[in-house]
């Protein structure tokens, strides 16, 4: 079985997220450097991230893995990033008005929404996928599943067909992106029980297939 390396960055939910990839059987081995990576013969790399961006990043580029995570997304080799670990692919962030890693062009931009909607955006939404082709989709109803956000910045993706599924609140915005191998959420799937597991599953299943 491939084995998955999950990225450390020190400010990420990894006990969450390791635990629901090992419910799904995945392989998984911890890691916090290029070295490691390439020690663990991963066959797949999930960067999942909480709370500020800057120091997700700063992190990453510390480490020099900011420049395998790179590599890895243009050689499209199964990645998967979550929250933070979506945002850090972009160029450009209002969060600290930051530069990304501008692995894809485009941008994150705080919610803008009427006072009825409260800002972070949290709790359950429900998310459509318009590349129900995507393997990551699969097993998991196109039009609408209910999935767990935590955010108060979204991304704004430059090229239309990067994205992979979308959610609304007071608008719509992108929930997903997927090119190839290559995917990464807003939303949290260790927090959204049995269908955020299916994506854990769905990714595994990417790794394995080589």
């Amino acid at each position: 079985m491939s084995t998955i390396a999950v990225i450390d960055t020190g400010i990420c939910n990894l006990r969450s997220v390791t635990k629901a990839l090992e419910a799904v059987g995945a392989c998984i081995r911890v890691v916090r450097t290029p070295d490691e990576i390439g020690a663990a013969e991963a066959g797949g790399i999930v960067l999942p991230g909480v709370g500020a961006l800057r120091d997700c990043v700063a992190s990453l580029r510390a480490s020099k893995l900011d420049v395998a995570v790179r590599d890895w997304i243009a050689a499209d080799r199964p990645f998967l990033g979550v929250c933070l670990g979506m945002q850090a692919l972009f160029e450009h962030s209002e969060e600290g008005n930051i530069t990304g890693l501008g692995i894809f062009p485009g941008k994150v931009v705080r919610f803008q929404r009427p006072p009825e909607f409260k800002i972070p955006h949290m709790g359950w939404n429900t998310v459509r996928f318009v590349q129900p082709e995507s393997p990551l989709a699969a097993g998991l109803a196109t039009e609408g599943e209910n999935f767990y956000f935590v955010h108060s910045f979204h991304c704004v993706p430059a090229e239309r067909p990067l994205v992979l599924a979308e959610c609304d609140y007071g608008g719509a915005f992108c929930a997903a992106i997927g090119r190839g191998r290559v995917f990464a959420t807003q939303f949290h799937p260790e927090k959204s029980q049995a269908k955020g597991l299916q994506v854990y599953r769905n990714f595994a299943a990417v790794v394995t297939a080589g």
